[in-house]
């Protein structure tokens, strides 16, 4: 059994590096991004590439994730536990990514913690607007990552992955709890409205990862649309 998050997406990588892992739609926009094993690795490595060369945060820190659905979201979590982070909902944090709606009410705290901020527009571009000072934007940061990521310091299955709502979890906790999950089969699809950030979200990621499958994750969606989208997507389950 694989016992971290860096060991079950190289599990994945090498073994069907090109299956789609992350799809995500907007029903709100139209936009629709599809991940593979092998380029959400690659994202994965530049985000943790930022957060710990370019921001210095390290194993056992915490980051706070305060995104919407979004597949921005399921990178910075692969990020986290790729550094050692603790991914928690408190206030007490070493680093936030945050979202536009909450960019400004982060960037009372820049002087004092990075906050990174996702313009969340197709591609992962930079914001359209000047962010307010001290906040840093993702989608100019992270492009000068580089493609893979190896932690010096890097977390052992015993290490926190999250800490939130008044529960906590290892890497070991997660990965083999994903493993005997119940939300789909093996090598399943699953369909999903949840905030893969959120407490109740997070498996819907998580257990596709570790069981060879994939996730659909619909923002802002069309009760109507969602039935298509389920189809067009071949889902097995839903969650």
């Amino acid at each position: 059994m694989t016992s971290t998050f860096a060991a079950a997406l190289e599990r994945r990588v090498k073994h069907s590096p090109g299956d789609p892992l992350v799809t995500f739609y907007d029903h709100a926009t139209g936009e629709r991004v599809e991940l593979s094993a092998v380029t959400y690795a690659n994202w994965v490595a530049k985000a943790a590439g930022l957060l710990s060369d370019e921001h210095d945060l390290e194993r056992g820190m915490r980051i706070r994730l305060d995104l919407p659905a979004h597949w921005l979201g399921t990178v910075f979590l692969g990020a986290a536990w790729t550094v050692g982070l603790v991914v928690t909902d408190g206030d007490d944090v070493d680093v936030v990514v945050c979202g536009p709606d909450t960019v400004d009410q982060w960037a009372e705290r820049a002087d004092e913690l990075p906050v990174l901020a996702c313009s969340l527009l197709p591609l992962g571009v930079r914001f359209r607007d000047p962010l307010p000072g001290g906040v840093h934007d993702v989608g100019i940061e992270v492009w000068s990552q580089p493609d893979a990521f190896t932690a010096w310091d890097a977390p052992t299955g015993d290490d926190t992955a999250y800490a939130w709502g008044g529960e906590q979890g290892t890497l070991t906790d997660m990965v083999e709890a994903a493993a005997t999950g119940s939300l789909l089969t093996d090598g399943g699809r699953l369909l999903t409205v949840a905030n893969p950030t959120s407490p109740s979200g997070v498996a819907t990621f998580i257990e596709p990862l570790v069981r060879g499958g994939s996730m659909v994750l619909v923002a802002n969606a069309d009760p109507e649309r969602l039935e298509v989208t389920a189809e067009q997507e071949r889902v097995t389950a839903r969650a």
